[in-house]
Parts: structure tokens; sequence; C-alpha cells
């Protein structure tokens, strides 16, 4: 029989705030967002099989989002929070040498810098013509 994947961790409650612009009245706030710390125990729960124990040795340590809407503090409207992500792995918020290097290349390709040529020609052409403006 296999065990549900809640024992192989303990969960404690988590607030962590976010800034996210509201939809209708564009505002920027900071929301406080609930989530789930899921750390993984030291050891298998007993009556663990070989499977389950595979399991184990693959878990990490992870947050899950529980909410998935606020209320704007401006207008009071309800929106979605616009974030794909609703499981972050704790390893990914401490800062690893991986995610360095993404913040890196993520600083490189800001908006407000223009792209280099071998970032130009890996875009389809589509992406890469001029616009003509609006047509009318």
């Amino acid at each position: 029989m296999s065990l549900d994947e809640k024992a192989f961790f303990t969960e404690r409650p988590e607030t962590r705030p976010a800034k996210y612009p509201c939809p209708r009245c564009k505002r920027t706030n900071e929301y406080a967002i609930r989530w789930v710390r899921r750390t993984k125990k030291d050891r298998a729960p007993q009556g663990a099989d070989a499977n389950d124990r595979a399991k184990f040795d693959k878990l990490r340590d992870h947050l899950l989002r529980l909410d998935d809407e606020v209320t704007c503090k401006t207008c009071g409207k309800k929106f979605e929070v616009p974030s794909l992500h609703s499981l972050m792995f704790v390893d990914q918020l401490e800062g690893l040498p991986k995610d360095e290097e993404a913040d890196e290349t993520e600083a490189t390709e800001a908006p407000g810098k223009p792209m280099d040529a071998t970032t130009r020609a890996a875009l389809p052409a589509r992406f890469t013509r001029p616009t003509k403006g609006w047509r009318g």
C-alpha cells in the first residue's frame, strides 16, 4: 500500500508579502499571501515500502500557495493572483547559485536594454520586423 504524500512532510502555515497590480484600477499594492511550508521529515515514515522510500529520497522542501484571489485595497474588487507559481521550492528562495545565474540573465534581458544580434537572430522573423504603426 502506498503512503499519502502528506505522511512525508510536516506542514506549517506561513504568510509572505507580495506586490500585485489590480487589473481594474491599475494600482499596485502589497498583499499578504498565505502559504503552507512543507518540510521533508528526517526519515521515511514506518510502514513505507521500497517505492515509498524511493519517492521520499526525491522529495524537496516546498511552499504551496493557498490564496488564489486577493481583494484590491484601492477599489475593493477581487482579482486572481497573477502568478503561475502556486508551488515554490524552498531552496530556490534562498539564493542558490542557480538562482543567481537566472537573476543575471533576467537583468541582461531587461526591457530598457537593447537586444544584441545573437538574441535577435534567435527570434522568428515576425517578431523582429519593425512595426508599421496603426492601420486604419
